[in-house]
């Protein structure tokens, strides 16, 4: 087996506890469904939101869903100008068989625009990052 990174981002529509553990729950879920993740395998995983996002941990929404023996960290995005704000990101150390081109990312909501080729909900915009 192999350590891999999966990316992962989506948008909350408020700076809310709840709304930031149910867009981080949502988005974990569609990481590990898309890529066949199993728990155990999982190395570390660390979660960044922008800066106006700051209610809640979103790793509180890992914790949540029984990741209570995976290393887990939180951080904030640089702040670029103009970049999308109410952003949390996903960054998954996972060991795996998979190819790095196996590898699902996935970015939900308005996240979709910062990198459209990974969008898992429809429509795509030219983003960042």
């Amino acid at each position: 087996m192999q350590a891999r990174g999966i990316r992962g981002a989506t948008s909350v529509e408020a700076n809310t506890k709840e709304a930031i553990l149910a867009r981080t729950k949502e988005l974990l879920q569609e990481i590990v469904r898309a890529n066949g993740i199993v728990k155990e395998d999982v190395a570390c995983a660390f979660f960044t939101t922008t800066r106006d996002l700051n209610a809640e941990f979103p790793a509180a929404g890992a914790r949540a869903m029984g990741w209570n023996e995976v290393a887990l960290l939180c951080g904030h995005e640089m702040e670029v100008p103009g970049a999308l704000t109410g952003v949390v990101r996903i960054m998954l150390v996972v060991n795996t068989e998979k190819r790095a081109d196996q590898i699902q990312h996935v970015y939900l909501r308005e996240a979709r625009q910062l990198r459209p080729q990974f969008s898992r909900d429809g429509g795509a915009a030219s983003g960042r990052a």
